[in-house]
């Protein structure tokens, strides 16, 4: 973990609970952390996700790897101690977005156990929920799609520090979800997100009325 630099300083808690920011949104933040090879689908999964929470009335944000390397990250590189730091600052924006009542889908290679685990440290010491998804793909099928020409740069030895290629990737033991994505397709992965969502009672099925002004009223379907 980082150590505290700064001194003299105080977390300040609101008047708001998180409970009451869960009670608004009819949902529970929680913390989707999808962790695989480059290639293996997890921003495809992210935003397949996104799509299907909105449409079932639920707010989620997507924490991709490369948007955050445009911003707040966009000064570490891909050295050790960089994919550390890197993987260290989301898991605190993460963290925040949950405790806000958002659903943080998180997509990111995040290579190395310990660093996914101190993540999750961050979350169970705040009483944040975190859920570890391994979008699980072969080594082989990630490099005969790689989107971004990626693996046939890190082949060619034109990128250093490559996970899979000159750099390893240590695969999660007990995540929550394990998705196997050169094995199902991108609607078999959405639901199976889904299912656990709703098992777990991070999201709920209800039906709600409400008056429109001219008395008649509207039945509506918020999952």
């Amino acid at each position: 973990m980082a150590e505290q630099k700064a001194t003299n300083v105080t977390w300040h808690d609101g008047e708001i609970s998180r409970e009451d920011r869960y009670q608004i949104l009819r949902q529970r933040g929680v913390t989707i952390w999808f962790t695989g090879l480059s290639g293996s689908g997890k921003s495809t999964i992210a935003v397949a996700l996104e799509q299907a929470l909105f449409k079932m009335g639920k707010l989620s944000y997507r924490l991709d790897g490369d948007n955050v390397r445009m911003g707040i990250n966009k000064n570490l590189g891909f050295s050790g101690e960089d994919r550390k730091e890197n993987i260290r600052r989301i898991g605190e924006v993460a963290k925040l977005f949950v405790d806000a009542g958002t659903i943080s889908l998180s997509s990111f290679i995040s290579p190395y156990k310990e660093d996914r685990d101190e993540v999750r440290e961050l979350h169970d010491k705040a009483g944040l929920p975190f859920v570890e998804v391994f979008v699980d793909c072969s080594l082989e099928v990630a490099e005969q799609r790689d989107p971004k020409g990626l693996y046939k740069k890190a082949r060619a030895g034109e990128i250093k520090n490559f996970t899979g290629i000159d750099d390893p990737y240590e695969a999660p033991t007990s995540p929550e979800l394990h998705l196997h994505t050169d094995q199902m397709t991108i609607e078999e992965e959405v639901t199976a997100i889904i299912d656990y969502l709703l098992a777990e009672g991070f999201i709920r099925s209800e039906h709600f009325t409400r008056a429109t002004d001219s008395a008649d009223t509207v039945s509506a379907a918020a999952v």
